[in-house]
């Protein structure tokens, strides 16, 4: 996987962050709050790549089910622009449609199945 220093922001740009990561191969997930939100996710990545430029206090956490996963949305536009994995919580992933300069229509996807990591039914 070829990665390269990537500039994001939330849709208000409250929120502004980079990471280092590469784009393909872009996946989505089909637990009941992926299939919802419907983004298009980097692969996974250290954390240690992912550095919050501005903003950090307009993040909001949301977590359900397992509790593992950490999913930040901006406060003030809702947009979810990374989270934290629930397979392994070292590795983050980004919302392709978040970076600057990248079509995330122009990329194809894998889905992960992240609703068998459910402990509960439609989770």
């Amino acid at each position: 996987m070829t990665t390269e220093l990537l500039q994001g922001s939330c849709h208000c740009g409250s929120v502004k962050f980079q990471v280092r990561t590469g784009i393909v191969p872009a996946g989505r997930c089909n637990c009941s709050l992926c299939r919802r939100k419907g983004a298009l996710m980097t692969p996974p990545f250290p954390a240690s790549e992912l550095k919050i430029l501005s903003g950090e206090d307009s993040l909001t956490l949301y977590q359900f089910n397992t509790k593992v996963a950490k999913h930040y949305f901006c406060k003030h536009c809702g947009i979810y622009p990374f989270h934290q994995t629930r397979r392994d919580a070292q590795l983050w992933r980004v919302n392709i449609g978040c970076l600057a300069g990248v079509d995330p229509y122009a990329l194809e996807a894998t889905v992960a199945d992240g609703a068998s990591l459910s402990l509960l039914e439609d989770a």
